[in-house]
């Protein structure tokens, strides 16, 4: 039997949730299997079982990873500027999102998928969906209503998510036709953020 020191095995971890973060949302949860993540990331996949109990557990901390960075980035650059609906869309609805999935934000790349998992990464979903949502929230026109910036908060965050869904979906075929989607979404979205 090999021992790993306590440092090693919590390095372990962190590469795996790492490697599996990038590559389920570059391939999806399904498209990728544990020996795959394993490998990847330099390890046995009886490593990997020594971390998580199943690939759904592995699947749940990854999504939470892949979250955690997708907010700093999210944060990060909207510090960088004005703080804006414009501004944070002008970042999630780039073709540098749209092109670079395994770095980009796990809502985008899971959203049709967390549906046929278990309820703890659903949970996590819907955290991660919360608080995109209060970011917008925070930054809708100030004479938007209170229930009506809630509202326009969710829907700003579910367009955002279906559009680079969509945008996604049609790169490799109609290239025009996926800018012309995270355009026309972008447009919408900061038209409809103004108080009337």
């Amino acid at each position: 039997m090999v021992f790993v020191r306590r440092e090693q095995f919590d390095e372990n971890r962190e590469t795996l949730l790492a490697t599996a973060s990038k590559l389920f949302r570059e391939r999806g949860i399904d498209g990728v299997g544990v020996a795959e993540i394993a490998r990847e990331a330099g390890l046995t996949h009886g490593a990997l079982y020594a971390h998580f109990r199943s690939k759904e557990a592995l699947a749940t901390e990854a999504f939470s990873t892949g979250l955690a960075l997708s907010r700093e980035a999210f944060r990060g650059d909207g510090a960088r500027r004005k703080r804006t609906v414009a501004g944070y869309l002008n970042y999630l609805l780039s073709s540098l999102n749209r092109d670079d999935p395994g770095a980009s934000c796990p809502m985008t790349a899971s959203a049709s998928e967390i549906g046929r998992h278990g309820e703890e990464i659903s949970a996590r979903f819907a955290k991660g969906f919360q608080e995109k949502a209060g970011a917008f929230e925070a930054v809708l026109d100030e004479g938007i209503s209170g229930a009506e910036r809630r509202r326009m908060s969710l829907a700003i965050v579910a367009a955002e998510i279906g559009a680079m869904a969509a945008a996604r979906a049609v790169a490799k075929s109609d290239p025009d036709l996926s800018d012309e989607i995270l355009k026309a979404v972008h447009a919408l979205l900061v038209k409809a953020a103004k108080a009337p």
